[in-house]
C-alpha cells in the first residue's frame, strides 16, 4: 500500500469525525476532478460550481456510508453524478423524448483534431439540450449502460438510445459546420 493510499485513508477516517481540516484536504485533493464533471452536466460554470458544493456536502454528510471498498473518487464521481441529475430533475421536468422505432444507430461524429479543439467540443456539449446532453455524458463520457441510464432518469432504455442518437447527430453538424465555416475562411 503506497503512502497516498494510506494518508487517504487517514483523511477519510477523520472526515467521519468530522474533522474540518481533513474535509478540507479531501476538497483540495478532489475539487478539481469533480469540478470538471460537474462542468460536463451542467449547462455552465455557475451551475457546476453548485454542483460541486452540494455534492461534497453530500459527501461529507454521507462519508460514513463508505466502506473503504472501490476508490472513493469513484464514489465521490457517483455523488457528484447523481447531484447533477438531482438538480436538473428540482429544477425542471427532464422532456425526454419518447421512444422512436426509426433510430438512428450509432451516429459517429467525425473530427479533424487540428480545427477542433476539447474546449469548443465541450461547449457544444454543454448547449445540448439538458435531456441529450444527460444522456450523452452518461453513456459516451461516463461509460453507463443504456439500462443504468434509464434506471437513473426513468426513462426507457429505447427513449435513453434515441436521445443519444440525437445527441451525436446534432453534435455532428454542428462539428461539421465549424469545420466547414474554419475551410471556408
Amino acid at each position: 500500500m503506497n503512502f497516498f493510499k494510506i494518508n487517504l485513508l487517514e483523511l477519510i477516517q477523520k472526515c467521519k469525525q468530522n474533522n474540518l481540516q481533513a474535509q478540507a484536504q479531501v476538497y483540495q485533493l478532489f475539487a478539481g476532478k469533480l469540478f470538471a464533471l460537474s462542468l460536463k452536466y451542467s449547462r455552465n460554470r455557475e451551475d457546476a460550481e453548485d454542483v460541486l458544493q452540494d455534492s461534497f456536502l453530500t459527501a461529507f454528510n454521507k462519508i460514513h456510508q463508505f466502506k473503504n471498498k472501490g476508490s472513493f473518487e469513484g464514489w465521490l464521481k457517483r455523488i457528484a453524478v447523481n447531484t447533477a441529475l438531482q438538480k436538473y430533475r428540482e429544477k425542471s421536468p427532464l422532456y425526454l423524448v419518447k421512444e422512436e422505432q426509426d433510430i438512428v444507430e450509432e451516429e459517429e461524429v467525425v473530427v479533424d483534431d487540428a480545427k477542433v479543439d476539447i474546449s469548443f467540443l465541450l461547449q457544444l456539449i454543454q448547449e445540448l439540450p439538458d435531456r441529450y446532453r444527460l444522456v450523452f455524458n452518461l453513456y459516451v463520457l461516463d461509460n453507463f449502460s443504456h439500462k443504468e441510464i434509464a434506471e437513473m432518469l426513468d426513462i426507457s432504455e429505447g427513449t435513453s438510445k434515441s436521445n443519444l442518437s440525437r445527441a451525436r447527430l446534432i453534435l455532428k453538424q454542428k462539428v461539421e459546420k465549424h469545420q466547414q465555416k474554419e475551410e471556408n475562411a
